[in-house]
């Protein structure tokens, strides 16, 4: 699962542009994994609460992305998706002139569950069916 938590003063963005950059951010995973891994949150700060440099700022996007599913093999591939991204965000970031900072971390995969099961391995017959199904369906021992 990669969860993309998009912290952002209220009027920053339009309903339609949080649609829209949800859609392009799922895009960025097509043929990685299951669609439904993808989670884009919007936080609304108020800019009475949102701070850069100790100063109010309604001009600021920030975004922190916790990667479960898969990990990067390599720090050059991790840098060749972080520009791949920025270059999906660019219409909302760099093309509208705010400053946004980007963060990733990785995390422990055992340690997450889908409806209550583990998810698949990647490249297996169950991972295959999460994705055609495009949800968390039961597989192996959770079969009942």
């Amino acid at each position: 699962m990669p969860l993309h938590r998009l912290f952002v003063p209220p009027t920053l963005y339009s309903d339609q542009d949080r649609k829209d950059i949800a859609a392009a951010i799922t895009g960025i995973y097509k043929g990685l994994f299951p669609s439904f891994y993808v989670v884009v949150l919007f936080i609304d700060v108020p800019v009475t609460h949102y701070f850069v440099s100790g100063q109010n700022n309604d001009k600021f996007l920030r975004i922190g992305v916790e990667h479960i599913a898969k990990h990067f093999p390599d720090e050059a591939s991790g840098r060749v998706f972080m520009d791949r991204y920025e270059g999906v965000l660019a219409p909302w970031t760099k093309d509208r002139g705010i400053d946004w900072e980007v963060q990733i971390t990785e995390d422990d995969r055992n340690l997450w569950n889908e409806n209550g099961m583990s998810p698949p391995v990647p490249g297996t017959k169950d991972d295959e069916l999460w994705q055609i199904q495009d949800k968390a369906v039961p597989y192996g021992s959770y079969k009942v």
